[in-house]
């Protein structure tokens, strides 16, 4: 969506569904709220550190407890939605700006219980999976829940760096202040919480819908092709090669299949040629056709 200027004020050119709307705005909420819950049932009562944004508030609010982690993130989000605005895009800002409302509001009125789980190592892994979960859920909306999420969105927007190692690098820095603060074993303990919400971060985003590139040399390119367009629906493209030592041209089959469809792929190949050799190679991101769009920000 683009936008105009209308006398110095931003007016979208092309008006949102209601749809899309609601959409966005209900995985920015819930995302929000279970991040919110993770961090005020887990991460505050074991003292842990976090990522970027919401990391300098946790340690701000355990050397100063009168000063709430909802009003500290929304105050030092303030230049990163500036940052956002002018080089990410307005549409992406506008729901940023309202996962932000929505994170400081919850970190301030939702109070769980604290998660009855004394080891330290184990409260790390649990409150990694329920903040991945929950800044995943937000990043696979039009928005985010602004802090770091603005720099992994703007990162892989322009150099398609993966937003989950955006997290860890800028983390690490807080995390180092951290262990100089506060102590070295708090920073060892926040380290593993952290890297596991960027793990469950990119497999929210895009780990249960990754896709396999397989590449196919065969003497029965052709049937073989022929029935992964039947069988599996899937789409098929001959590339021209060349065998080095024989100095025969060869067909290869490029394919795109899902994890569940490789088994079936591999069965139908060596169905037809046992000699076939099979390359098969993990995707970072697959976009056109029924795999997937470009988000627009």
């Amino acid at each position: 969506m683009s936008d105009k200027a209308d006398n110095g004020r931003f007016v979208p050119t092309n008006r949102e569904s209601p749809a899309s709307m609601a959409t966005n705005v209900i995985l920015i909420t819930t995302g929000s709220l279970i991040l919110a819950w993770g961090v005020n049932a887990i991460v505050i009562p074991k003292q842990f550190l976090s990522a970027g944004v919401l990391g300098v508030s946790l340690a701000i609010h355990y050397l100063v407890p009168s000063i709430g982690v909802g009003l500290l993130y929304a105050i030092i989000n303030i230049p990163l939605v500036a940052l956002g605005w002018f080089k990410v895009g307005h549409r992406f800002m506008y729901y940023t700006a309202f996962g932000i409302l929505v994170f400081s509001m919850s970190a301030r009125f939702l109070k769980p219980p604290p998660i009855a789980v004394d080891d330290l190592l184990l409260s790390a892994i649990l409150a990694g999976i329920i903040s991945g979960i929950g800044m995943g859920i937000v990043l696979r909306s039009a928005g985010s829940t602004g802090g770091v999420d603005i720099l992994a969105i703007f990162f892989n927007k322009k150099w398609e760096i993966r937003m989950g190692w955006t997290y860890l690098a800028f983390n690490g820095l807080v995390l180092f202040a951290g262990a100089l603060i506060f102590s070295l074993e708090t920073a060892l303990y926040s380290l593993i919480y952290v890297f596991t919400a960027s793990r469950v971060i990119d497999a929210v985003i895009s780990g249960f819908n990754q896709r396999k590139q397989i590449l196919i040399i065969s003497e029965e390119s052709k049937r073989i092709a022929d029935r992964i367009l039947e069988e599996l629906n899937r789409g098929v493209t001959f590339l021209e090669g060349r065998g080095a030592y024989t100095d025969r041209p060869k067909e290869v089959i490029m394919s795109i299949v899902t994890m569940t469809e490789l088994g079936r792929v591999k069965d139908l190949i060596y169905d037809l040629d046992p000699h076939a050799f099979v390359i098969i190679n993990d995707t970072l991101e697959v976009l056109g056709k029924r795999h997937g769009a470009r988000r627009i920000y």
